[in-house]
């Protein structure tokens, strides 16, 4: 599994432990420990959830919460509100503001991380399953294997990494810069012709005897899966 997550949550130590385990669970993860950093961080990547303490510097996680539903960008992202309000007035608050789940502390996290699956499962599920299939290509998520008819494609990690990142969102373009986030991360610097290089790289690995590419370059601003590839 290679869904993303935002975790906003200024406990610390609850921080590491949420981002540890859902990291060793196969989630790319980023975070932060203030409400008003997390459209910095949306504008570099649209996460597949978030989840979003209550009580937050700069910004409360309710309003927080409140300003992604108002953006139609943000709107459909799900959001777990974790919290140590266990009231039934501040559990409809928070679901009413357009939280998708609600999480008391303390808490246990294998729990956590089957809710996090569960809504995963009904809103996206490309980011959760375990083969992802277009056209002749499927991308196997168990075993990282990649085929393309009945040919293996030797990828490199990052070369996998970058086909799976395009393949969860046909047809959505990323900009370089997204894509370095997201198959690379934001603690290693590397220049964003790189991606040009390990796309140009997935291309030839993948449409050898001239197949058709099922990658398409946006000019000036990056790549995207074909959506009508194989259609």
């Amino acid at each position: 599994m290679s869904a993303s997550l935002l975790i906003v949550e200024d406990e610390e130590p609850l921080q590491v432990l949420l981002t540890y385990n859902f990291q060793a669970e196969g989630f790319r993860v980023r975070s932060t420990t203030r409400g008003d950093e997390v459209d910095m961080l949306l504008k570099e990547e649209l996460p597949d959830l978030i989840i979003l303490d209550w009580m937050l510097p700069g910004l409360s996680g309710i309003e927080v919460c409140r300003r992604l539903r108002a953006r139609e960008e943000t709107s459909r992202i799900p959001v777990i509100l974790l919290t140590a309000r266990g009231e039934e007035s501040e559990r409809v608050r928070g679901l009413a503001t357009g939280a998708d789940d609600y999480v008391v502390k303390p808490f246990s996290v294998p729990e956590l991380i089957a809710r996090v699956n569960s809504i995963l499962r009904r809103v996206n599920p490309d980011s959760v399953a375990e083969q992802l299939a277009a056209g002749d290509i499927e991308l196997d998520r168990r075993t990282r294997r990649v085929l393309r008819g009945e040919r293996d494609v030797d990828l490199s990690p990052t070369e996998y990494r970058l086909l799976e990142h395009l393949m969860q969102n046909p047809g959505r373009v990323y900009s370089r810069e997204q894509l370095l986030n997201a198959v690379w991360g934001h603690d290693i610097y590397v220049d964003e012709r790189t991606v040009d290089v390990h796309v140009g790289r997935l291309r030839k690995l993948l449409n050898r005897g001239r197949r058709v590419d099922p990658i398409r370059t946006v000019r000036g601003i990056g790549y995207s899966f074909d959506e009508r590839f194989g259609a």
